[in-house]
Formats: structure tokens, sequence, C-alpha cells
């Protein structure tokens, strides 16, 4: 048996309804349709999600809560533990971040957080770090550099000691 030889049980389905097609389709002069209204015409299949007949809609009777920013500071978070994949005694660049994959490439700025454990002494470069994630580069043995940046908003950071 072969998939264009496939055919659906005998009578287990119903012809096809051919509305608006005159009164010798069998649905008489309405189609099925009923008389006039929006459901009648072509193109009235219905109003759009959410419409309530005319009343309020729900989407627009409770009020509105939030704000999201249209100009995030764009720094790219990168946790210790995923630094622990480059070897020891290495220098960590955000353009080495971004060749592994950790960063997006459109990335502006690159913080470190300290989530995690970091096994190894890395020499880490990016343009913010969180202080646990100074704490434990230092334990580590490793060293934590920020890099100057141009623009203010991404320079905010947790200095060195």
């Amino acid at each position: 048996m072969r998939l264009n030889e496939l055919r659906p049980k005998e009578g287990s389905r119903k012809k096809e309804k051919r509305i608006g097609r005159g009164i010798g389709s069998g649905h008489g002069k309405t189609s099925t349709k009923g008389h006039k209204g929006g459901l009648a015409r072509s193109g009235g299949g219905g109003k759009g999600p959410g419409f309530e007949g005319g009343q309020m809609p729900l989407i627009r009777r409770i009020p509105k809560r939030g704000f999201t920013s249209h100009f995030p500071d764009g720094a790219a978070i990168v946790n210790l533990e995923s630094l622990n994949r480059f070897d020891a005694k290495s220098t960590v660049t955000p353009e080495q971040l971004k060749a592994a994959g950790l960063v997006r490439k459109s990335a502006a700025a690159v913080k470190i957080l300290g989530e995690g454990k970091l096994s190894k002494p890395l020499m880490i470069q990016a343009h913010q770090f969180s202080r646990s994630a100074m704490e434990k580069i230092q334990k580590a043995g490793g060293k934590a550099d920020l890099i100057k940046t141009a623009s203010a908003k991404t320079a905010v950071s947790v200095k060195a000691k």
C-alpha cells in the first residue's frame, strides 16, 4: 500500500457544504447563512479576538501596570561558572566570550556575575563586575580588569579594591 492509495473508510466523511451556490445546491436560497447580518456577508466570519459585542473589552477595562524601557543598557550577562571552559591563567576578553557563544555578537558591554564557582585562575576583562564575582575571581587567584567605555551608562560598575 502506498500513500496515494490511502482513502478514508466508506461513509466516514460527509460531503462538503458548498455555500452560496444557489438553490440547486440543496441548501436553499440563503445557503445556510440565514437572513442578512454580518455572518451572511462575505468576509463576515466574526470579529477579532477579544470582541465582546460592543461592550468595552476586558483587555481595555483592566488597568495597565509596569514599564519596559525602549533603551536597555545592553550589557550581556555572563555567570562565573560558564568561564570554567577557558584554560587556566588565560585572559578572557569580550571578543573571546562572543567567539565561544556566551555573549551575542551585538552586545555593547559584558557584565560578569558571581553565579557558580570559578575553579581556575583567569584574567577576565569586562565592562562590569558584580561584587561577588570580583571576590570569587580573586579567591581563585585570578584578576578582574575593568574595560573603559565611551558610554557612561554602560561603564557603571563596582570598582576593584
